[in-house]
This record gives structure tokens, C-alpha cells and sequence, in this order.
């Protein structure tokens, strides 16, 4: 069954795709996505902030006949400077912000030559510093931040779920955090504190994306009036029921946060809020993604090579409370037989 021909019953809950089909697609997709991204950020690198790399950065009014070719060429140390343009009102620029690395120490040179080419005085000129300490410390911090979230997410899911639940929830995460930086890479954008504030939050509705569709496996697992003889099948059939679900949700997020986008990026020209936002709306998008297709099928990949004996006894109890159903009904379906013909007899009988 086609995944688009079938939207209208895909949200009415009634679709019945084969995600196993899919899957087989999807997984060639995301690791060469992965691959790329991996590629990406090798070579072309992250344009990390200066509160994660250190340095000093100054905000130089802009005139109208200033450039960016003008601003590098104040001094020589500014040819590998980051200069980025601070929009105003209808598209105008209203000032550079110019970035060098803690190797520039001649900072009263280069700002008063920054201003000797804006035609300001230097006390016009905005500066800020940041020390490599500082910048290593936020690093650390962000590090850090991530690794005790991945540590909770394991034990939290182990414990409520599985462990292999566990390890495929933690597989798209990384799958996520992958691509996503590989776009920052593409695209140049700037990472800055409040980007690792939006990782966590798009890692955490991932994941919660997961969890909503691992809960539901686990119910149909348990349910003996769920009948599947292979686990991808059951996977495929809970992702059915759930998967309306899981494309409502992102819809409804993805919607202000890409006006967000929109709006900071192409109106405000704001570097930081660009930043922040396109973080949200690829994670929210690739949470989704992961969660349907690159999630489960790892899972059921899981089951296959790493079979327990736990979830073998759990299989044997389910057959057999099928067998127990099925014998049930079967008595049942007697009884009420010989119920029926009973009275008929009397009555010939009289």
C-alpha cells in the first residue's frame, strides 16, 4: 500500500502500510545522510561562536557606503575574521559585527582602524571579550549537558521499556544530532549557546516521539489478541495506529516555530533567533523521521541478532493464551449447540 495514496486513512487509523517495505528505504537514507553530515563537518567544520571558541568581537556602525570588503580591509589581521552584517529596517544594514580568535592581542590597533574606516571615533565602536577559559568552560558545560541527558534517557527507557528500546531511542537521537549538525555545516549558520538549548529541546520531543510509538509495541506485544508471527509485522501494525499521532503533533509544532524561522531569518535578520530557530524546526522534523523510520527498524534489527530468552517465554505465554482464547471459544460455541437443540427435542417428543 502506497504511504501517499493512503493519507486519508492513514489519519483516520485505519491505513495499513507496510513499514517494513519502507524501512529497507529509509535506512539507506539516513546513513548516507549521516555520512554526508559526518563529511560536512570534517572538512568544512561547525561556525562556532565566540562564547565557545573565545575571542573578541566588535560592533561597527555601518555607513552606506561601507561593505564587508571594506571592514576586512582595515587591518591585516581581520583577513580571517568572521564579519556578519546586523540587518535594520527594509533590509538596510545597521552594523558589522567583526569576530577574531584570542591570537589577535593588538585589539586597540585593530579597533581604532575599524573606526578610522566607519568614520566614527572608537568609543563608537562596541567591543567584547571572551577568554579561552570561558569559551572551553561553556564547551564542557554543553558537552557535559548532553552526555548526563543520554545517561538519564538510557536508564529511564531501560527500566520502563527495554533495554533495546533504550539503545534504538539512543541510536536516532544520535541520528538526529548528526544531520542536524551537518546542516550548520551546509549552511554556515552560527552555533551559539541558545543552539544547544534548542538540541536539547528538539532531543527531548524526539525521544518522547519514540516513546510514544515503543509503548504502543509494547502493548500490541503483550496483547494475545495481537497475532503477529514476526516482529517486524508487529512493529509495522503498531506503527499504523500511532503514526497519525506522531505527524499531527509535528505539524502543529513545526508550524510557529517556521514562522519563527521566517520571521528571524528573512524580516528581523537576526543571526541568533535564525539559529535558534532552524535548530527547532529540523529536529522537530527529523525527531518525527527518526522516530518511524529509523528508530524501529533498528529495534526489530535488535530483536533479531540479540533475541532474549525472556522474549522467547513472553512469545510462548502469548501463543498460548491465543490457544487458551481459541479452546474457549470452541467449548463455548458447543455448549450453546446442544442448548439450542435440546428444547426442539422436548417439543417433538410431547
Amino acid at each position: 500500500m502506497s504511504l501517499f495514496g493512503n493519507i486519508g486513512r492513514v489519519f483516520a487509523g485505519t491505513a495499513n502500510i507496510d513499514f517494513e517495505a519502507l524501512w529497507k528505504k529509509s535506512i539507506v537514507i539516513s546513513l548516507g545522510l549521516v555520512i554526508a553530515s559526518t563529511a560536512l563537518v570534517a572538512t568544512r567544520g561547525l561556525n562556532l561562536s565566540i562564547d565557545f571558541e573565545g575571542g573578541t568581537i566588535w560592533r561597527v556602525p555601518a555607513e552606506s557606503s561601507l561593505s564587508v570588503a571594506d571592514v576586512r580591509g582595515a587591518a591585516p589581521e581581520l583577513d580571517t575574521a568572521r564579519i556578519q552584517e546586523v540587518g535594520g529596517d527594509e533590509g538596510s544594514v545597521d552594523e558589522f559585527n567583526v569576530q577574531v580568535s584570542t591570537d589577535v592581542t593588538n585589539l586597540g590597533e585593530v579597533r581604532d582602524a575599524l573606526a578610522e574606516v566607519a568614520g566614527v571615533d572608537s568609543d563608537a565602536i562596541g567591543q567584547d571579550s571572551i577568554g579561552p577559559t570561558w569559551g572551553n568552560q561553556i564547551t564542557n558545560s554543553a558537552v557535559r549537558a548532553l552526555v548526563i541527558f543520554g545517561i538519564v534517557v538510557a536508564i529511564y527507557l531501560a527500566v520502563t521499556l527495554e533495554g533495546k528500546m533504550a539503545i534504538a531511542a539512543l541510536s536516532a537521537v544520535v541520528h538526529d544530532l548528526i544531520i542536524t549538525a551537518g546542516v550548520y555545516s551546509l549552511t554556515g549558520l552560527e552555533v551559539s549557546p541558545s543552539t544547544v538549548i534548542a538540541l536539547l529541546t528538539i532531543l527531548g520531543y524526539s525521544l518522547y516521539d519514540t516513546v510514544v510509538v515503543f509503548d504502543k509495541i509494547k502493548e500490541n506485544e503483550s496483547s494475545p489478541l495481537v497475532n503477529f508471527d514476526e516482529y517486524g509485522k508487529l512493529v509495522s501494525h503498531s506503527m499504523n495506529q500511532v503514526v497519525a499521532r506522531s505527524i499531527n503533533t509535528t505539524i502543529t509544532t513545526v508550524l510557529p516555530v517556521a514562522s519563527m524561522l521566517i520571521v528571524g531569518s528573512l524580516v528581523l535578520r537576526a543571526s541568533s533567533l535564525a539559529g535558534f530557530s532552524l535548530a527547532l524546526f529540523i529536529g522537530l522534523i527529523l525527531g518525527t523521521y527518526s522516530s518511524i523510520f529509523f528508530a524501529s527498524p533498528i529495534l526489530v534489527w535488535l530483536r533479531k541478532v540479540l533475541p532474549s530468552e525472556k522474549e522467547q517465554d513472553q512469545v510462548e505465554r502469548k501463543r498460548a493464551q491465543r490457544r487458551g482464547t481459541k479452546s474457549g471459544s470452541s467449548r463455548k460455541s458447543s455448549s450453546d449447540g446442544v442448548g439450542m437443540i435440546a428444547p426442539k427435542a422436548r417439543k417433538n417428543k410431547s
